[in-house]
């Protein structure tokens, strides 16, 4: 006779092997509350604990915890925020490309030294135009390249900024981004342009099975997603390599750092994880900017 699979009590579909430490409630990630001792579900939070187990508290009642989630971040709720923002800046980046033309790509693309298209003069990352590693993250030209990377930004990270809370999740796709442009100044052609978001997407991918991991969910699914996504990265012709490795390696750090935090240290280790892949960030650029102007 096969085991019955173990399903979150408030989303029947999901499997999980998390329980709530006060109720013993099966509960996923989306569900689960960082607390002083395991993970609670909502209903104990919130104080309900009693209505759902049909015992009374004795004594005055006690004010709930601040929820809180798996990474340390607040429980909020609309989980999808921050998400919501970055989907809308890319899309209004996309737009005003479209109605610039190339000149805007031209301008806000990654390129590490070259000559403007339309005029003599030389320009990219290593004249001192370091913004070029950030606007690149969120600018696209051909109408594919977004619909693909808006939509795994939307299907995966909308998950992990639940799982973070809104501010770990924004500053790991930020340096996940950054960390694609900063490998693909580092090793791509001087002249080669480089956009798009899916440097940060890599990341948030990285993230994902870092996460899954730290929960002891099924691996597979991530990891022939990202099996999939790489062999794509290294076959296709004009993808960027570089950029998907980069975001995927800063991702998977970032993300491991921000999950697998003591809880007595939790800001120490996280604050210092993100410093340390800033710092290499930091660091594979000046190399590469040496190399170019030295």
């Amino acid at each position: 006779m096969e085991d019955q699979a173990v399903c979150c009590y408030r989303h029947p579909q999901r499997e999980t092997g998390i329980s709530c430490a006060r109720c013993e409630r099966p509960i996923c990630p989306e569900c689960m509350i960082s607390a002083s001792v395991g993970f609670h579900c909502p209903e104990c939070v919130r104080g309900h604990a009693s209505a759902a187990s049909g015992a009374a508290d004795a004594g005055p009642p006690r004010r709930a915890a601040q929820p809180r989630t798996i990474a340390g971040g607040t429980i909020i709720s609309d989980p999808r925020l921050v998400t919501k923002i970055l989907v809308a800046l890319n899309l209004v980046v996309w737009l005003a490309a479209l109605a610039a033309g190339n000149r805007l790509v031209d301008d806000l693309d990654l390129v590490g030294r070259a000559y403007n298209p339309g005029t003599a003069d030389i320009v990219g990352v290593a004249e001192g135009q370091w913004y070029r590693l950030l606007t690149s993250v969120f600018l696209h030209q051909q109408l594919m390249h977004i619909a693909f990377n808006m939509l795994s930004l939307w299907w995966i990270g909308g998950p992990l900024e639940a799982a973070l809370g809104r501010a770990r999740y924004l500053t790991l796709y930020l340096l996940s981004g950054l960390g694609g442009s900063a490998l693909s100044y580092l090793l791509a052609a001087q002249n080669q342009p480089s956009l798009g978001a899916s440097g940060a997407i890599f990341g948030l991918l990285g993230a994902t099975a870092v996460l899954m991991r730290r929960l002891n969910y099924d691996m597979r699914p991530v990891i022939a997603l990202l099996a999939l996504n790489l062999l794509f990265t290294f076959t296709w012709h004009g993808i960027a390599w570089q950029a998907h490795v980069g975001g995927l390696v800063v991702g998977t750090v970032v993300a491991y750092g921000m999950v697998h935090a003591p809880r007595e240290r939790r800001a120490l280790v996280q604050q210092g994880t993100c410093a340390l892949m800033l710092l290499a960030i930091v660091a594979a650029v000046w190399i590469r900017t040496v190399q170019l102007t030295g």
